[in-house]
């Protein structure tokens, strides 16, 4: 990790925007001029240059915020959706994880806790154990209990600027041309400023979390970490320290249990849909730990979860059903009443969108195996490959409710992928299905 003075104020943070703007437009011209000397013709756009790339690395890095953020709606978790060069830019502002300086996070803590704050803790890490986009996070022990603790720290400014950084980063993104046509960038802005105000909301975070403990109290695999109110505050989060590791950094895992840890990731993304209604919507692998000593499957992360309206997830359930029965004509009239079409696409169009949800939904389908080995599943080529008639032909923006909905439950097939887990989906889903009542309209 890199330590590096995160910039705070909205002036300072427009300024490194401006100069990120400048210093890729002179870049693309650079390019220009090296591609014109050369004897061999350069593939691809002129502001994907190595240089621009760079530079790209280097502020959002420094930036931290919403660029990560909307970065991660745009992609679902997938990196099918952007092209090459920017997932790649994304991928390594994640890994490289800046920090601030201790002076600016002694001063947020200061402001949150009071300026004794170190008198909560008998111990506090000055290095932190993770740096993520909104925040950083510390080891610590409560002086009062002996508690080992982890103490999220936000970083300064973040929350103040989520909408002139967004404003910025369309603009930048609009006259870049960074990313593909058709992506309806206003509404993702739109969703990426709602979701991004929740997740620098540590207050919204820490009821958000006691919701989820009390929602799997009796359940014998999931752990939720329990919150420290008296060393938290609206940009300080403190919470009991869980002891597992991130699934995705564990090589060691038998067949059985990639299978296990596969099974009851979805079998919770079904209970968040059909029974609670209410989700965890960030997608983020490293939000789901294993803990060897107790085989449980601790919880991290609760900024983003949301409810949804009872019609639209009814009617989503229902989507979800008709395409598990291979009922094409259900999901185009279900996809009208949600809003995913307006009744007037293109047949292309409506046959693309169809064929999306049916694919997406294939682990649940009535002619898929009894166990669906996600080792094998081509379901994210297939979806990629229907994207660029959807994003030329679509006549309205999908629901809002979609960009958080989608990019989980995509998520959690991706994490089964990455496992190479073999999980009895038509089970699960079965079991999830009997649980709802869909009689509301």
């Amino acid at each position: 990790m890199i330590e590096s003075r995160i910039p705070s104020s909205r002036i300072g943070r427009l300024w490194q925007y401006s100069g990120l703007a400048t210093s890729m437009a002179f870049g693309a011209i650079g390019e220009t001029l090296r591609r014109a000397g050369g004897s061999q013709p350069s593939p691809g756009s002129i502001m994907f240059s190595a240089g621009n790339m760079e530079r790209l690395v280097a502020k959002l890095s420094k930036m931290r915020g919403a660029a990560l953020k909307l970065g991660q709606m745009l992609s679902f978790q997938d990196s099918k959706m952007l092209p090459d060069p920017i997932q790649n830019v994304l991928q390594r502002v994640q890994d490289r994880a800046d920090y601030m300086p201790a002076s600016q996070r002694d001063k947020v803590l200061a402001e949150n806790l009071g300026p004794n704050w170190r008198d909560l803790f008998s111990t506090f890490d000055e290095i932190p154990m993770a740096a993520a986009s909104i925040g950083q996070v510390h080891g610590a022990v409560l002086k009062k209990t002996g508690q080992p603790v982890a103490v999220k720290v936000q970083y300064p400014g973040v929350a103040d600027s989520i909408d002139s950084d967004l404003n910025n980063l369309s603009i930048l993104l609009t006259a870049s041309r960074l990313l593909p046509r058709g992506l309806y960038l206003d509404k993702t802005i739109a969703n990426a400023r709602t979701e991004l105000a929740w997740e620098c909301d540590y207050i919204r975070e820490a009821e958000c979390g006691a919701r989820f403990r009390k929602l799997l109290e009796d359940d014998r695999v999931f752990v939720v970490p329990e919150i420290i109110s008296e060393a938290s505050g609206k940009q300080v989060l403190t919470m009991e320290r869980l002891s597992g590791i991130a699934v995705t950094k564990i090589q060691t895992f038998t067949q059985a249990q990639r299978d296990w840890i596969g099974t009851q990731i979805l079998r919770l993304c079904l209970r968040e849909i059909t029974e609670f209604r209410y989700m965890q919507t960030d997608p983020n692998w490293t939000n789901f730990l294993y803990n060897s000593k107790t085989d449980k499957l601790e919880l991290l992360d609760f900024g983003a979860s949301r409810e949804y309206p009872a019609q639209f997830i009814t009617n989503y359930i229902r989507t979800l059903v008709a395409a598990s029965h291979g009922d094409r004509q259900t999901c185009h009239d279900l996809s009208i009443k949600l809003g995913y079409l307006t009744g007037h696409e293109s047949r292309t169009m409506a046959d693309a969108h169809v064929t999306s949800i049916l694919t997406l939904a294939e682990p649940f389908m009535d002619s898929s195996p009894d166990v669906y080995d996600f080792s094998n599943q081509t379901i994210t080529n297939r979806v990629r490959d229907l994207i660029p008639v959807m994003l030329r032909e679509r006549l309205a923006p999908p629901p809002e409710e979609t960009y958080s909905l989608h990019r989980k439950l995509s998520g959690a097939f991706l994490l089964c992928a990455r496992l190479g887990s073999r999980v009895r989906c038509k089970e699960l889903f079965t079991d999830a299905i009997e649980k709802v009542d869909m009689s509301e309209d």
